[in-house]
Formats: C-alpha cells, sequence, structure tokens
C-alpha cells in the first residue's frame, strides 16, 4: 500500500493504479478532493501492486468501492488487472483510463471484466469528466453495500414459500437486511433461540429495534418496515397503476409537467424489468445496467420531481362515473382523479406442468428471483423460456450456478432473444442451451424440488437432477381487475387508439392514440395489446400517455 496512504479507518476504498507518477497523482488528488471525507484514496503504481492492495484490504474486512485502473501498464494492462481484482472484490465498481486511441479496448472489457465506466484522458474540468461519473458509481455501489448490512433479518428454510416471498420482497425493494438459512447458518440457530422462537415460528424476521415477527406476510413486513404508504390527498390530475418502466415513466413526466401524480405498484418499483439481472440495449447506457438500478434511478427521480409512490398496494378495480375515475385498492383505500393510466404489466404464464405447482417458492420460481441466485452456488439450475429475460437470467445464474441448462420449446433462439444475449450464453461453458425442450414433469423430496423430466428435441425423456428450475414462459396481462371496464383482446390485453373505435367507444372524436375505451383511462407498455416487450418502448409510451393526458384534460 502507498506509503502516503492515510491511517487505516472504516472508511470504504478506492484503489488507483497507473504506472505514470504524474497521472497517478492527478487521479488520487482529484478523488481525494471530492471524496476523500468518505472514501480512503490508495495508489499503485502497477496491477501487481494493486491487486496486493486490494487483497490486504479484503483480508482485513475493508469495503472496496472502486478500482480505477489505467490500460496501457508493463505487465498486467488494466483489463488483465480488473479481471483479477474482480475476483477479490465482485461488488467494487470499475474504471478504465485510456487515451483516445484505446477506446476499442475499453469497449471490449465492458463484456470481458463488466466495466462500469471508461474514462478517457486527461478528464478536464473533473468538475464535468471525472466527478459526476465517480459520483454515479459510488452512489450505485453504496445503495447495494447498505443493503449488505444492517437491517432486518429474516430466518427461515430455502425452500419455503413465505420465506422466498419475505427474501424477494426485500430484495426487490431495496430493503437493508440480511437472509438467514435455517438448515446453514449457525447464527440462525443461535439467533432463534436467544428469541425464544421454535421452528415453528418460521419464517421469522428480527427487527432494528428488537421486535419480532414470527411468520409474518408481506404485508405485515412492509407496514412494519414503513415501507407502504398513504396517499397524501383524495384527489388526482393522474393515477398510475403500475411501477415498471411504464408506470415510472409516466410518473416522471407526469410530475414534472405539473401534474398531481400517484403511482401504484403491487410488490415493488421496476416491475418485472425490475427483476433482470442486466439489460444492455437500453439506450445512454453501453456499459449496460440491472433491472434494479433502473428501478432505483427511475424512483429517485420522480420522487424529486413529486410524484407519490404507494407500493405494496394493488388495484383492484376501476369505477367510472361521468369524468370522475375512481381506483379502488387492495388495502381498501381508493384513489380519485381526473385520468388513469393503467401500466400493469404482464405476469410469467404459470405452467400446468405435473408438480410444478406444488413445488412453487420451493425450488421452482417464476421470475429471475435474484435474490436466490447466491443460494444457487455451485449447484444445478435449469432456465425455462427462451426470451430475453431467460437469456439474462441464464448470464447471471452463471456467474454463480455450477451448471445451467436452458429448456427453449422452439428450434433456435434467434426469433425471440437478443443477438448480443446469444453471443454472450454461447461463451459460457456452464451453460447448455437445449433446444426443442421442454419441462414434462417436477419431482420433489422433503418439500422441495428434487429432478425434472426433460423431453429433448428426438422425444426421448430423462429424468435429472435439479436444485434450482426458474420459468420465464409466455406472457400473462394483469387485466382481470378490469372486467366488464375497458375492452381487451381474446388474450385479456387491453385495446387503445383506432383499436376501441368499435369497441364501445363513446365520444364522437376519435379516441387519443393510447386512449383505451373508456375516454380519460389511458394505457402503457406491455400490458398494450400489440405492444413491443422491450423497457424502451415501454419508456417512451409512459412518457408519451402524459403527454396525451395533457391534451386530454385541456379538452375536458
Amino acid at each position: 500500500m502507498s506509503a502516503d496512504a492515510p491511517e487505516r479507518t472504516r472508511r470504504p476504498a478506492i484503489v488507483a493504479v497507473d504506472d505514470e507518477p504524474a497521472v497517478l497523482a492527478a487521479v488520487a488528488r482529484d478523488l481525494r478532493r471530492q471524496f476523500g471525507e468518505r472514501y480512503r484514496v490508495l495508489r499503485a503504481a502497477s496491477g501487481e501492486e494493486a491487486l496486493e492492495v486490494v487483497r490486504e484490504l479484503i483480508t482485513r474486512g475493508d469495503q472496496v468501492a472502486l478500482l480505477i485502473a489505467d490500460q496501457r501498464m508493463p505487465g498486467l494492462s488494466g483489463t488483465e488487472y480488473l479481471v483479477e481484482a474482480r475476483k477479490l472484490a465482485p461488488d467494487a465498481k470499475r474504471v478504465l483510463l485510456t487515451a483516445y486511441a484505446d477506446t476499442g479496448a475499453a469497449i471490449q472489457a465492458i463484456n470481458e471484466v463488466a466495466l462500469d465506466y471508461y474514462l478517457l484522458k486527461p478528464w478536464d474540468p473533473p468538475e464535468e469528466e471525472l466527478y459526476p461519473v465517480v459520483q454515479d458509481l459510488l452512489t450505485t455501489w453504496e445503495s447495494g453495500a447498505a443493503l449488505e448490512s444492517g437491517g432486518v433479518r429474516v430466518i427461515g428454510h430455502r425452500f419455503s414459500k413465505p420465506a422466498h416471498d419475505l427474501r424477494d420482497f426485500l430484495a426487490r425493494n431495496r430493503v437493508p437486511g440480511r437472509w438467514l438459512d435455517i438448515e446453514r447458518d449457525g447464527e440462525a440457530r443461535e439467533l432463534l433461540r436467544v428469541a425464544g422462537v421454535s421452528e415453528e415460528g418460521l419464517p421469522v424476521a428480527l427487527m432494528e429495534d428488537g421486535s419480532v415477527l414470527e411468520r409474518p406476510t408481506v404485508l405485515e413486513l412492509a407496514e412494519r418496515l414503513g415501507v407502504t404508504s398513504q396517499p397524501a390527498t383524495d384527489h388526482y390530475d393522474l393515477v398510475i397503476v403500475g411501477g415498471g418502466p411504464a408506470g415510472l415513466a409516466a410518473a416522471v413526466y407526469g410530475a414534472s409537467e405539473g401534474l398531481s401524480t400517484v403511482m401504484v405498484e403491487r410488490e415493488a418499483p421496476g416491475g418485472q424489468a425490475g427483476t433482470s439481472s442486466r439489460i444492455e440495449n437500453y439506450l445512454g447506457f453501453p456499459n449496460g445496467l440491472s433491472g434494479s438500478d433502473l428501478a432505483r434511478r427511475a424512483t429517485d427521480q420522480a420522487r424529486r420531481l413529486g410524484a407519490e409512490l404507494l407500493t405494496v398496494q394493488d388495484a383492484v378495480t376501476l369505477e367510472v362515473e361521468g369524468t370522475g375515475r375512481l381506483v379502488r385498492l387492495s388495502g381498501g383505500g381508493a384513489l380519485s382523479a381526473n385520468t388513469v393510466l393503467i401500466a400493469s404489466g404482464v405476469s410469467y404464464r404459470k405452467l400446468d406442468t405435473p408438480g410444478f405447482d406444488e413445488l412453487t417458492g420451493a425450488g421452482i420460481y417464476y421470475g429471475a428471483a435474484l435474490s436466490e441466485a447466491r443460494s444457487c452456488s455451485q449447484q444445478r439450475v435449469v432456465i425455462i423460456g427462451g426470451a430475453n429475460s431467460a437469456g439474462q437470467a441464464a448470464v447471471h445464474f452463471a456467474g454463480w450456478a455450477a451448471q445451467v441448462t436452458m429448456l427453449v420449446r422452439a428450434p433456435s433462439l434467434t426469433k425471440s432473444m437478443s443477438n448480443y444475449l446469444i453471443e454472450q450464453i454461447a461463451a459460457l461453458p456452464n451453460v447448455e442451451v437445449r433446444t426443442g425442450s421442454q419441462a414434462v414433469e417436477a419431482t420433489g423430496e422433503d418439500g422441495h424440488l428434487k429432478a425434472l423430466r426433460i423431453r429433448g428435441a428426438d422425444g426421448a425423456e430423462t429424468l435429472e437432477d435439479t436444485d434450482a428450475c426458474f420459468v420465464f414462459v409466455g406472457a400473462a396481462p394483469r387485466t382481470s381487475w378490469l372486467d366488464t371496464v375497458v375492452a381487451r383482446d381474446e388474450h385479456g390485453f387491453i385495446l387503445a387508439g383506432a383499436e376501441v373505435r368499435g369497441a364501445g367507444w363513446p365520444l364522437k372524436r376519435d379516441p387519443y392514440l393510447l386512449e383505451t375505451s373508456v375516454p380519460g383511462v389511458f394505457v402503457a407498455g406491455d400490458v398494450r395489446a400489440r405492444s413491443i416487450k422491450r423497457v424502451a418502448s415501454a419508456v417512451g409510451e409512459g412518457s408519451m400517455a402524459v403527454s396525451l393526458i395533457h391534451e386530454y384534460l385541456a379538452a375536458a
């Protein structure tokens, strides 16, 4: 560690490495000037020396927040160093310093080392070229680090559906907390003994104030943690149902353009996209970002601009009377509004395969279930599905599981999955793609998944040991709460625009582009009939809907 490093404190570390002393001194100086009060800035003159610094920090139990490395160095290059450093500090953010001529290597490093950003030298002025980038990366790192320390502790059986639901709720709502497996963690058993709770009371939530919740529901835990909230007023210009990309975009644009706006989300901000391990084709994020990170950024933005967000609430009915619109909530309350935007999204289709229903939450999961990833370390994972969500999950779980098997009913991935994902999957040695294949039965043992019977493209069936199975098949629209209210197609997706002219449209004027069969009720995102199932298109529709809502209100 460099001689000029400050005395060891518990502040997280930023490690900078460059073989040019002047450049290294400049980056360390600029970083200390802006971030020195919260972070230690440590220097190294080579990749080998920097690895020793990182290794020493991890050995002492210190946190490493950011790694900044020059690309051209003797010995280990910047990318080679970051490959090794990532093994020691996998959660640290990674930045490559490069000259203009080396931008090709930097772009290649995005995939090779999951690079978070590359900076061109010189970064002058740092207030514009360096500090905003580093601040954004540190904010993202801090949000993840906070989830790993303090907060609520949940103790339960890994293959318990109630325990899984609590874990998933904490992870998706980014609530600081720890999961303790009663079978694997001695600490879990000791905490139960101290709390005086028997295993019959599992799952158990140990709160920061010392209170103990036995077998809490998600709603009970949410209320105790203060995640749920009540509406501030009785009436709004705009009520948004659904907190996925379309709903979040509408909340941002609605609030920023002066509409009193409230968004209702049944699970967690981000919707189905919020469970994606990495979205790499979203405009403006060349390094990609996780669904949860996108949801966090959008949620913070919407709240800053004045939108209200009500989570762990579900819309149960929509009532229309004259120009009034009333959304009744699962908690018993109701939201009155001039306009409503339906962005309730879709759910993965439940499979009627024998054994799947009984083992759901006990080895079989619908969606990415990122909270399960670490539990799958060195295990056998099966992913069912062939679209982008399945591909993203395969890449994510490949970093933990010993073997990942994708079951795809189609003859290839090309029609349903983006090419960048197909290439990534092909490069992973522990991922096997079986086209023309499907699971025909799930069997359990001691209450959790033990094996899947798989039928291959040749019709032959094999029974294969499986530790966890994640399903990403089909899209069932969340529109049952709208029965008899708005026009839908034969699959339950909501009709809009020109499609509703012959489906009960009551006015002489033409419906707006995203307007449903009920004037003043709009739709955006995956729940709309014929929508494009991509994050960018959902964001576009959510923002477009606000513009149309302004037109509707102006003409009302």
